[in-house]
């Protein structure tokens, strides 16, 4: 039994005497990691802190936990030179710092942009204010797209201008019934040009097009052919004005711009014409709106000329009125007039009734529209001819 005992003891004294070189071994370790640790910390360049951390890390021992050696049941709190919290002890391990990654960008706040209801008409269609924005070079709605049938009190059967080389030699034999198609869309080019970049505002520059076309569906005797087609490009500027009128009303923009519009057709029926204009507009917010638009033809020669005096008839400038009478009914008055008292223009009146709902909820762009015309200038052929015509389709606002 003695001999027992003195054998375990002897074993005993055997592993703690073996057991103190190397307790003073990770002692050694630990203090010479922590020492590394330190020297890291201290570095102030951020490049030279990650490459001593990566060093450091690469030479602790696997599966140990790394950082410099403390009391288990301390827990200590140090800073590096970046600010950066760091802890020691049973559950807050130091741990070296990760790798540089890109900056992470904050989150895209929903915004619809030019779609937002909760900024004005007259604000969202030309984008004026910094939440409105949405983006260049997307194309966007500017005048209805429409496919609309139609009837008048007259047909251009022989158009006539006052260039000889521009009328008619014979009749054909057009309807009065028709259908109107009309396809319009514009892009913006550019915003922030003369605004200030602090400013919550914000001008821009648009190239839209229209084409307008009538076409003699309905006429199988003539093989149903397309009467006349007017294509217009334009460049136009846009700045945000603010000032506060009476009785809630807002002056909300300026405008000059540039126009050509043509038929694309050879004589004696091609008819074209350019001009610059100036424009305005006014609202009640989500009431009532009104655009005021002037312009100037420019002048080509009398050879050139398909269509003398064009300005006498179509007008030298337009207003046109809105009025939101609900959340689904809409009632335009546009008239144009030539400025010169010869009694020459046109009038014409909107209506618009929203169609089911939109894709995400909210209002419909889809409209029932109805269309009555008056005047001169429904068409470039027509430019001097004076009609009634009444219309009734569908059309698209801004899709």
């Amino acid at each position: 039994m003695s001999h027992n005992i003195l054998r375990v003891s002897a074993a005993a004294a055997a592993m703690l005497c073996g057991s103190l070189p190397v307790t003073s071994l990770a002692q050694s370790t630990a203090e010479s990691s922590e020492s590394a640790w330190r020297q890291c910390t201290a570095q102030t360049d951020s490049a030279a802190r990650l490459a001593c951390f990566d060093q450091w890390a690469q030479a602790q021992p696997a599966g140990e936990d790394v950082g410099p050696a403390t009391p288990a049941n301390a827990v200590a709190k140090s800073t590096d030179t970046d600010g950066v919290a760091t802890h020691s002890g049973a559950q807050a391990q130091l741990r070296p710092p990760a790798e540089p990654t890109a900056t992470a960008q904050p989150a895209a706040q929903p915004n619809g942009g030019c779609r937002d209801a909760s900024f004005s008409e007259v604000s969202r269609f030309w984008e004026l204010e910094e939440g409105t924005d949405c983006g260049a070079f997307s194309f966007r709605g500017y005048r209805p797209v429409s496919v609309m049938a139609s009837g008048a009190d007259e047909i251009n059967r022989q158009p006539t201008s006052g260039n000889p080389v521009n009328s008619a030699s014979f009749e054909r034999p057009y309807q009065k019934q028709e259908m109107r198609l009309q396809f319009s869309v514009r892009t913006k080019l550019a915003s922030g040009l003369l605004t200030s970049a602090d400013s919550k505002y914000r001008d821009s520059l648009w190239l839209g097009y229209t084409q307008q076309s009538s076409w003699q569906l309905f006429n199988s005797k003539i093989s149903r052919p397309f009467r006349n087609t007017d294509h217009e490009p334009e460049i136009m500027y846009v700045y945000p004005t603010t000032a506060e009128l009476p009785m809630g009303w807002r002056w909300r923009y300026t405008g000059v711009g540039l126009a050509h519009q043509s038929n694309g057709q050879s004589d004696p029926l091609s008819r074209s014409w350019n001009r610059y204009y100036v424009m305005t507009g006014f609202e009640l917010p989500n009431r009532f709106t009104v655009d005021a638009k002037l312009w100037k033809r420019i002048s080509e020669s009398a050879d050139d000329d398909n269509n003398p005096n064009i300005q006498n008839y179509i007008g030298r400038g337009e207003l046109r009125l809105g009025w939101n009478v609900n959340q689904r009914n809409y009632l335009g008055l546009t008239a144009r007039g030539s400025l010169n008292g010869k009694g020459k223009g046109s009038g014409r009146i909107d209506w618009m009734h929203t169609l089911g709902e939109g894709w995400l909820g909210g209002k419909s762009n889809l409209r029932l529209h109805a269309s009555l015309f008056s005047g001169y200038g429904d068409s470039l052929i027509d430019y001097n001819f004076k009609r009634t015509v009444f219309s009734v389709g569908f059309s698209l606002l801004d899709f």
